[in-house]
C-alpha cells in the first residue's frame, strides 16, 4: 500500500512523455522511420531513453508492478522503433537518398556551380585547342583510356565505337575502363578536398580537358550528335557524380581555409558531415550509370531513343536534386 502513492506521483510526472513515445512508435511501426519528421526522428530516441532511465528507477525502488510491467513493454517496442526492424533501414536509406541528400546538395550550390565551371572550363579549353591543332589529344587523353580512339583512328573505326553490332566486347571493355576512371575520378575529388580543395579543382579542371578532347575528335570527324547520343544517357548521372564528388571536396576545403566562428577541426567536422551524404548520394548517381552502361547502351542503338533516355535521365536527375526533400524541409521549418 505504501507504493502506491509513490506510483501514482511518479506516473503523473512522467506520463506525458510515455505517452508520446507511444505514439511516435505506433507510428514508426506501422510505417517505419519515414512517417515520421525530423523533429519526431530526434524525439524518439530521447524518450526511449527517458522512459529505460524511468524503467531503471521503477526497478530499483520497487514500485508497482504493473507500472514496471508497461514500462518493460513500451521499452521493448520502442527499441523495435528504433533499431530493430529492416523495414526501418530501408526506410532510413530511402529517406537519406529522397531527402537529405538532394538537401545537402543544395546547401552546397556555391560549391556545385564552381564545380560545373571549372569542368566546363576545361572542356573548352579542350576544344579550342584542339580545332586547332588535333595533336593536343594525346596531351589531354591517356592512350589506355583511349583505347585506339584518337586521331590517328579511322573515321569507321570511331563510328562502329558507337555502334557496335558484333559481339560488343570491345565496346564493353571501353565502357568498363571508363566508368572505372569516371567514378575513381568521383571520388578521389572528394578526397583531396582535404588539401584545400586545390587539387580537387585541378582534378575536375583535367577531367574537363579530356572531354572536351573526346568531344572535339568526334566533331572533327562530323560525329558530335551521335558521340553525345552515345554518352549522354549514361553521362548524365555518371559526369553528375563527379561534379558532385568535386563540389563536396571543395567544401571541405573551402571549411578549412574559412572556418567562421568554429575552429578549423570544428568546421571540417561539420562540413564534413555534408559533404559525405552528398558522397553518399553520388555513389548511388555511379551505380545507376554503371547500369546503363554496361547494359543499356550496349542493346541501344538508336539515336533517337538514345537522346530521349537521356532527356528522361536529365529530368529525373534535376528533379531529385532540385525538389527532392522540400517536404521534409517545410516539416522541420514548422
Amino acid at each position: 500500500m505504501s507504493t502506491q502513492p509513490r506510483s501514482v506521483a511518479f506516473r503523473k510526472l512522467r506520463e506525458a512523455e510515455w505517452h508520446e513515445l507511444d505514439q511516435l512508435t505506433e507510428r514508426a511501426l506501422k510505417g517505419g522511420l519515414a512517417k515520421l519528421t525530423g523533429a519526431e526522428l530526434r524525439r524518439l530516441p530521447v524518450l526511449y531513453r527517458q522512459t529505460l532511465s524511468a524503467l531503471s528507477v521503477a526497478r530499483r525502488t520497487a514500485l508497482d508492478p504493473t507500472l514496471i510491467a508497461y514500462l518493460e513493454a513500451l521499452s521493448g517496442r520502442a527499441y523495435l522503433a528504433v533499431y530493430g526492424s529492416r523495414r526501418q533501414t530501408r526506410g532510413a536509406l530511402r529517406r537519406a537518398l529522397a531527402h537529405a541528400f538532394p538537401r545537402q546538395v543544395r546547401a552546397l550550390a556555391a560549391e556545385v556551380a564552381l564545380s560545373l565551371a571549372i569542368t566546363a572550363t576545361g572542356v573548352m579549353v579542350a576544344m579550342l585547342l584542339m580545332n586547332e591543332d588535333l595533336g593536343w589529344y594525346d596531351a589531354f587523353v591517356d592512350p589506355g583510356l583511349a583505347s585506339g580512339r584518337d586521331p590517328q583512328a579511322s573515321t569507321e573505326s570511331l563510328r562502329s565505337a558507337l555502334y557496335d553490332s558484333g559481339d560488343g566486347s570491345s565496346l564493353t571493355v571501353f565502357a568498363s575502363f571508363l566508368f572505372t576512371h569516371n567514378s575513381q575520378v568521383a571520388l578521389t575529388c572528394f578526397a583531396l578536398g582535404f588539401a584545400a580543395g586545390v587539387p580537387t579543382m585541378i582534378l575536375l579542371f583535367t577531367n574537363g580537358l579530356m572531354l572536351g578532347a573526346f568531344l572535339s575528335l568526334y566533331a572533327s570527324r562530323g560525329m558530335l550528335v551521335p558521340l553525345l547520343g552515345w554518352l549522354l544517357p549514361h553521362g548524365i548521372p555518371e559526369i553528375g557524380a563527379i561534379i558532385l564528388c568535386g563540389a563536396a571536396g571543395m567544401h571541405l576545403g573551402r571549411s578549412m581555409l574559412w572556418p567562421g566562428r568554429l575552429t578549423v577541426r570544428a568546421s571540417l567536422k561539420a562540413a564534413g558531415r555534408r559533404a559525405s551524404m552528398v558522397v553518399f548520394g553520388s555513389v548511388a548517381l555511379l551505380a545507376i550509370a554503371g547500369v546503363l552502361e554496361g547494359v543499356l547502351r550496349q542493346v541501344i542503338r538508336d539515336d533517337v531513343t538514345r537522346f530521349s533516355l537521356a532527356t528522361f535521365n536529365a529530368v529525373w536527375f534535376l528533379g531529385w536534386l532540385l525538389l527532392g526533400g522540400r517536404k521534409s524541409e517545410a516539416q522541420d521549418g514548422d
